[in-house]
Formats: structure tokens, sequence, C-alpha cells
């Protein structure tokens, strides 16, 4: 099996060098790109198995890299690992909305890197695979592939999580899934969230659903479901 290939996106030399060095020495294969745009463009012709992505770069910030990177079918599915200097709460969260697997913040040890990134591909390999086939239900249009939903033949504007929480459910109308279900199925079980920011994923979810928001019915005690008829 050849050695996986790490894709690491940083715009100040020395690190980016550093985590190539700690990566080839680990047995990857280590590309660099010093720009956002550059880095979106490489990552596009030859997807690595991982990404090392900082959020502040020029040419495009590291939030514009993960979004476009999460919704083009050949790369929506690579394991990205955030690495940021603000260590702003606000930039954690956006990141990981927008589907990043996990982030770490400078000053970093490289082996606590090389850690993360082990677990990440690790929790990709052990994940139940998701279809990317487009689910169809009622007047709904899922695609994960596309990071896609369209109602009516609209698209509705979702964040990742937001649109894995509704694929989960639409993937089976009537089931009811818990919290930790839901968390566990779309960042796995080591994932810092609480119930409470799974109801406000929920809330967030069925406002942009507008007319459609009974589809997410709320089993009191339990969690949620996609309503089955009605």
């Amino acid at each position: 099996m050849a050695n996986p290939c790490a894709l690491i996106i940083e715009d100040e030399a020395d690190i980016a060098d550093l985590i190539r060095y700690h990566l080839e020495k680990a047995g990857y294969k280590a590309l660099v790109a010093l720009r956002g745009d550059e880095g979106l463009a490489l990552a596009l012709k030859e997807p690595p198995d991982v990404l090392v992505l900082d959020l502040m770069l020029p040419g495009m910030d590291g939030i514009e890299v993960c979004r476009q990177l999460r919704r083009d079918d050949r790369t929506a599915h690579i394991p990205i690992l955030m690495v940021t200097a603000k260590g702003e709460e606000s930039d954690v969260i956006t990141g990981l909305e927008l589907g990043a697997d996990d982030y770490v913040v400078k000053p970093f040890s490289p082996k606590v890197l090389l850690a993360r990134i082990r677990a990440v591909l690790r929790r990709k390999r052990m994940e139940a695979p998701q279809g990317t086939e487009p689910i169809k239900i009622r007047d709904l249009v899922i695609h994960p592939g596309r990071h896609e939903v369209l109602a009516g033949g609209k698209p509705l504007d979702l964040t990742f999580s937001e649109l894995r929480i509704l694929q989960l459910l639409a993937s089976r109308p009537g089931w009811v899934f818990t919290r930790d279900q839901i968390v566990n199925a779309i960042h796995g079980e080591t994932y810092p969230v609480t119930d409470r920011a799974v109801d406000v994923q929920i809330v967030g979810l069925r406002k942009k659903l507008g007319s459609r928001a009974h589809y997410i019915e709320t089993v009191r005690g339990v969690g949620y479901r996609f309503r089955e008829r009605g």
C-alpha cells in the first residue's frame, strides 16, 4: 500500500517545512502550498489523503478553502485538520461547521500534530460508509457529495453539520436518533460537542427549512427523527 499523502497549506515556510519534515519522517508523502488559492488548486488536481490547513492564508483564507473543498465531489471527504494561531473559538467553530475534522492551535508539538493526523485518518477508515447518492424524500433532494440540498428545486444554504444531520435523519425516516448518536455519526465519538449544541444545530436547520421545519420531529426525552409522513 502506498504511503498516505498529506497536503500542507501553510504560509509560514519554516512551519510548513517543520510539518513536512515530521510527516515524511513518519512515512507520509508531504506536499506544501504557501497560499490558500494554490493549495486549493493542488488539492483539486491531486486529492491528498489528509489536509493540514492553516486558517490565516494569503490568496484565500483557510475557511474559504475548507468551504470549497467540501463542495467538490473529489475532495468532499478528505480529512481536514485546521491549524490556527488565533485560538479564537469563533474561528474554530466556523471551520468545524464547514466540515473540518479537528484543529490544533499554534504553537503545537509535532508529535501532537502527528497524533491528531493519525486519529482523523483512523476515524475516517472506521466510519460506516455513507452513501454519496442523492436522497430524494418528499420535495427535498439531499446530495452529500456536492454538499447541496434542494427544497422544492431551490438550494438551501446549510453548514456541513446541518447537511450531515439532515442526511442522517432523512436516510431512515421514522427512526429516532439520540443526540449522542447524531454527534457520533457526524463527528466521531471523541468530538467535544454537548447535547445543547445539537439542539442549536437543529434549531438552525429548521429555520432554514422554513415551511418544511416540521419534517424534523422532536421526540421528547430521546432525540430527533425525520417525520415519516404527514
